[in-house]
């Protein structure tokens, strides 16, 4: 006979479990990686707004690009888009204009979305386009061989700073306010819960939506910068985070090697007309039908 709680089991593994593509697990991220921990606050964000706003999984969409965060859109079950290098912004800006009542995120990395395709994020921004953007931060291009990233704190080596990076970091938040997003966040993968609450927040919100997920990339970049392993770098941001949601973000710069405090929280939350409520509007001042409104999935 069955035993009917391995019945259970059998059929959910996680309370999320609908919102994983379960043949696809386990996932092939590294060991103390943070990417895992993103994917865990995505799904639960997607199961919370479906119970508060009907919104199924089957109306999310996922868009990614190339890098390990490109991954995730291999193991989420929601409808997605694994895309070319850099390009991730400029798919999902066709998408929410093709099907305005899609959920659409982008989930992709700090060299993905700010160095190759830097100049989409800006106009997406800049038109404040009804778009969550969830940016992993690990300070290096991690899959394709360590290099230095738009990101990597000064001085800090990679593959191709091997005695330290010349550049100056993006401070990504200060970035995407001074562009125009008009929700603005930055979580750790030692904050899951308030990862979780801030991708709702986002998802929620009307306009272009941007967080940024600082993650240990124990392969590419800890090894090189005395984090021996993923637990060791999860540590420094748990012990040395301070929330401020009211920060300046001018001064709120990441540096781990540095040994300063990591400034988290909601920095934004404004309202201002989106992309499609701008052109909603104006279309129906000339009488042309509203395209934004259109059903279907």
């Amino acid at each position: 006979m069955t035993d009917p709680l391995s019945l259970r089991l059998e059929k959910h593994y996680h309370p999320t479990d609908k919102h994983l593509r379960r043949d696809r697990i386990p996932h092939i991220w590294c060991p103390g990686c943070g990417l895992g921990v993103a994917a865990s606050s995505y799904t639960k964000a997607v199961e919370q707004i479906s119970t508060r706003t009907g919104l199924t999984h089957k109306q999310q969409v996922m868009v990614s690009g190339i890098g390990c965060s490109g991954r995730m859109a291999s193991y989420v079950n929601v409808d997605s888009y694994h895309t070319t290098h850099g390009r991730a912004v400029a798919f999902a800006t066709g998408i929410k204009l093709a099907r305005p009542v899609l959920e659409v995120t982008v989930f992709s990395g700090d060299g993905d979305l700010f160095s190759i395709g830097g100049n989409h994020i800006i106009h997406a921004a800049r038109r404040n386009l009804d778009l969550n953007v969830f940016c992993v931060n690990n300070f290096i291009y991690g899959m394709t061989g360590g290099q230095m990233a738009p990101t990597t704190p000064h001085q800090a080596r990679s593959t191709t700073s091997p005695i330290g990076n010349f550049e100056y970091p993006f401070n990504l938040p200060f970035v995407m306010a001074a562009l125009g997003a008009t929700f603005v966040s930055r979580w750790t993968t030692s904050h899951p819960h308030q990862l979780t609450k801030a991708m709702t927040r986002a998802m929620e919100h009307k306009g272009l939506s941007f967080i940024e997920i600082v993650s240990p990339c124990p392969a590419g970049f800890g090894k090189r910068n005395d984090f021996p392993d993923g637990l060791s770098e999860m540590r420094y941001f748990k012990d040395h985070s301070k929330v401020d949601h009211k920060a300046d973000l001018r001064t709120i710069e990441l540096d781990p090697t540095s040994g300063k405090e990591i400034i988290v929280g909601n920095f934004e939350d404004r309202k201002k007309p989106s992309y499609l409520e701008v052109k909603d509007r104006l279309l129906e001042g000339l009488g042309v039908a509203r395209p934004s409104n259109g059903g279907g999935t």
